[in-house]
């Protein structure tokens, strides 16, 4: 039997510190995510997590809606059910590298319900090793445990698939479509790299700039009207720029009053969408001179989104599906 699993990052199971203190630990002791020598370990368990959960459990409370819970895990959720009534003759299942459900315990449920060949959807349209890499990390990890290991096949990244794009465009269009003013700029916002890393070989600004082509390609925009940036810094070494922050402080200099934020590295709407631009980095914005901040939703469940799913699904799936 074929299997469907999407891996995503994950999150706490509540906005409290007691809830991130432990998906902490595990998200910043994973060594994909922070490269470092065998002597940063102890500052990063002994002084970032004694301050950071507090700092982050108030985040995560301004985003918390009292009957949905995470936006990440709820739209999650929703982009399963929907992809498994796309797909009704075989399971359709999700799993989180950090937190509930571990990537463990649902392929190991799938197993025993009799999977044996497993097509495995990353959540990340532009790889880097510190998502892509770490999802398969996980993956790979828990089949040791396992005595009947699946066949496999990993969707590789898409960043610049055309059904991605297309539903990218998408939303976008359809977004702006519903405001009442017209921005006088676009950003398009991805998380931020170390450019360490970058320099060491991975692809994720190269993968960047690719889906900013494509995107802006569908949209038409000339190239005075959007600007690329990266966002989500961590630490005090040099990352990508142009720093989000600092184009949209730019921005509001020039008197671009109004600015509409598109984020194309994201498939669902978490932390980094809703409260880091829609609150802080929109705080940024208007201290700076601007007016309006619009953050566009991520792809979440917008049907060209899910159909782009089922297409990549079906290609990846040739000869099994």
């Amino acid at each position: 039997m074929v299997g469907v699993l999407l891996i995503q990052l994950g999150t706490p199971d509540a906005p409290t510190p007691e809830a991130l203190r432990p998906y902490l630990r595990q998200f910043l002791g994973d060594p994909r995510v922070i490269e470092a020598p065998p002597w940063y370990w102890p500052i990063i368990f002994q002084f970032i997590l004694w301050t950071r959960p507090a700092q982050s459990a108030a985040k995560y409370a301004r985003i918390w809606d009292k009957v949905t819970g995470s936006p990440l895990m709820h739209w999650t959720k929703r982009q399963t059910e929907l992809l498994q009534a796309k797909f009704p003759n075989m399971p359709v299942r999700f799993g989180m590298q950090v937190g509930n459900p571990p990537v463990a315990k649902v392929v190991d449920e799938m197993i025993r319900a009799g999977v044996d060949r497993l097509i495995v959807f990353p959540m990340y349209p532009q790889y880097s090793a510190t998502t892509t890499a770490s999802a398969t990390d996980v993956l790979f990890k828990c089949l040791l445990d396992q005595r009947c290991v699946p066949a496999l096949r990993i969707v590789p990244p898409y960043y610049e698939h055309p059904a991605y794009l297309a539903a990218m465009a998408n939303v976008i269009t359809d977004e702006l479509a519903k405001l009442p003013w017209k921005p006088d700029h676009h950003v398009l916002s991805f998380h931020g790299l170390p450019v360490r890393y970058a320099e060491s070989g991975d692809p994720y600004p190269k993968h960047v700039e690719r889906t900013t082509q494509g995107v802006i390609a569908k949209l038409g925009w000339p190239r005075d009207a959007w600007t690329q940036s990266y966002q989500s810094l961590f630490g005090k070494e040099e990352w990508l720029r142009p720093y989000t922050d600092d184009v949209l402080t730019d921005l509001a200099k020039q008197g671009k009053k109004k600015v509409f934020v598109a984020l194309p590295g994201f498939t669902v709407d978490c932390l980094e969408t809703v409260d880091e631009i829609g609150n802080e980095s929109r705080e940024t914005f208007l201290h700076a001179g601007g007016e309006i901040l619009h953050p566009c939703p991520c792809l979440n469940d917008h049907p060209s989104w899910i159909e782009a799913m089922r297409t990549i699904i079906l290609e990846e799936g040739q000869g099994w599906l």
